[in-house]
């Protein structure tokens, strides 16, 4: 019977990490839907960003509030979990504090946990007063109604509740080991929860044992809990910032990507001695011919779909997009959230059917306007604003040009310019003969 708490606890230990191991290899295969991209040059200039931007969280501060108060709870939620390395062997093999034996050194850990639970529980409530109190405009955009504003509130419950059960944890069983308690072992220091401790003076050792039981097994479900629900909530990005931030576009913000196969047609019109009629070279029969631009997720490369499942959902770009602040019905968040949703939605068909099944749906129309496309303005802003190398305006130009080459359904001034261009050699309506008319002009 001694037994039975230790085989419960591996039992829900491989049933939580085993559905995250399934959600994860499902978030994998849905982005191998993309297109293939290689972005396995330069290792060193991106393992750079990747520390800098992804671990160093420097485009976090570029907003000082923000940014400090993601800092503290981000380091202090990753390093307070550290012990869950104690809980996790402490619950397979019945021990208590199995790394007491530390000395001082355990002490300062459990010390520098709890400073660091206070400072995340602190934190959080600041975030929470920001989206709830202070109604931070770029918290409450259309696109956040629902679900994204529930999830957004969701997650700092949980933190403050995991952090809560962390100092009761303790408090109580600091007041065990000041009674002596059998296997409570005097061990860690706990500048924090011995202020919580007086609440339990007066209990017997069988309550006090009751409740430092539940608040630890609260507390480990409770990060299980919390590890799986990342799959279905923007947090995922506590994992996929860091493969985003290294696989991040090198290139110049305004350095924009030709296509190759409109390269090749355009060589082959400008090569005097090309042969338009000539055969393949190979005598294979040719494919189905690629589709220009992007429609549906699986027209996107593999990189767009991870900047879809990276989104932090933070505003940063719609707040610095000028086309937005005009009025304009374009959101560069919209634009990820309805990617990752429209990708969700494909694996989820996969998932029922074993593949892709025409469900009549696609990103465009059903999910993004043209109208939201059109404008945009093409200033990267919303890709300098984003704190993990995101980068919406990539989605949306493959989706113009998806429009425009495949739709002929571009702006009536766009196709204007276009024709000019073709016909006059410029962008203007004016004759080549007559460019010069104004010269002769008095």
């Amino acid at each position: 019977m001694q037994y039975i708490p230790n085989i419960i606890f591996a039992i829900a230990l491989i049933i939580g990490i085993g559905y995250f191991t399934k959600n994860i290899r499902k978030v994998i295969r849905n982005i191998r839907l993309g297109k293939d991209v290689d972005r396995t040059d330069n290792k060193g200039e991106r393992f750079r960003n990747m520390a800098r931007i992804a671990l160093g969280q420097s485009k976090m501060v570029r907003r000082p509030i923000a940014g400090i108060l993601h800092i503290i709870v981000y380091i202090g939620f990753i390093i307070i979990n550290i012990e869950v390395l104690e809980i996790i062997i402490d619950g397979i093999f019945g021990t208590h504090r199995i790394f007491a034996f530390l000395g001082s050194f355990y002490n300062f850990l459990i010390g520098s946990f709890e400073i660091l639970a206070f400072l995340v529980f602190v934190g959080v409530i600041v975030f929470w007063i920001r989206r709830n109190v202070m109604r931070i405009k770029r918290f409450w955009n259309p696109e956040m109604k629902g679900w994204p504003k529930n999830d957004g509130n969701l997650i700092l419950y949980f933190e403050m509740v995991l952090m809560t059960l962390f100092l009761v944890m303790n408090a109580v069983d600091l007041q065990l080991q000041n009674l002596d308690a059998a296997h409570y072992v005097k061990a860690g220091s706990y500048p924090i929860s011995q202020f919580i401790t007086p609440l339990f003076n007066g209990m017997n050792e069988g309550t006090l044992v009751f409740i430092e039981r539940g608040a630890w097994w609260l507390h480990i479900l409770g990060i299980l809990v919390f590890l799986n629900y990342l799959y279905f909530s923007k947090h995922l990005h506590i994992l996929l910032a860091f493969p985003n931030t290294y696989y991040g576009d090198l290139r110049p913000k305004g350095q924009m990507d030709n296509l190759e196969s409109v390269t090749k047609e355009v060589m082959l019109m400008m090569d005097p001695n090309a042969d338009p009629f000539a055969a393949p070279a190979s005598d294979e029969p040719e494919g189905e011919p690629e589709k220009f631009g992007a429609s549906d997720v699986m027209d996107l490369d593999w990189v767009q779909l991870l900047n879809s499942y990276t989104c932090t959902e933070c505003g940063r770009c719609t707040s610095e997009c000028p086309a937005n602040q005009t009025g304009k019905k374009l959101s560069p968040r919209k634009i990820m959230m309805d990617t990752r949703d429209r990708l969700q939605e494909v694996g989820d068909n996969i998932d029922k059917n074993g593949s892709f099944v025409d469900d009549g749906k696609q990103l465009l129309n059903e999910y993004i306007t043209p109208e939201e496309l059109w404008a945009c303005t093409s200033c990267n802003a919303c890709v300098e604003a984003c704190p993990v190398s995101i980068s919406p305006l990539s989605i949306i130009l493959d989706m113009r040009r998806y429009l425009v080459m495949e739709q002929s359904a571009a702006p009536s001034d766009l196709n204007n310019m276009m024709s000019n261009i073709e016909n006059n050699g410029a962008p203007w309506p004016f004759n080549q003969m007559d460019r010069l008319n104004w010269s002769n002009e008095e």
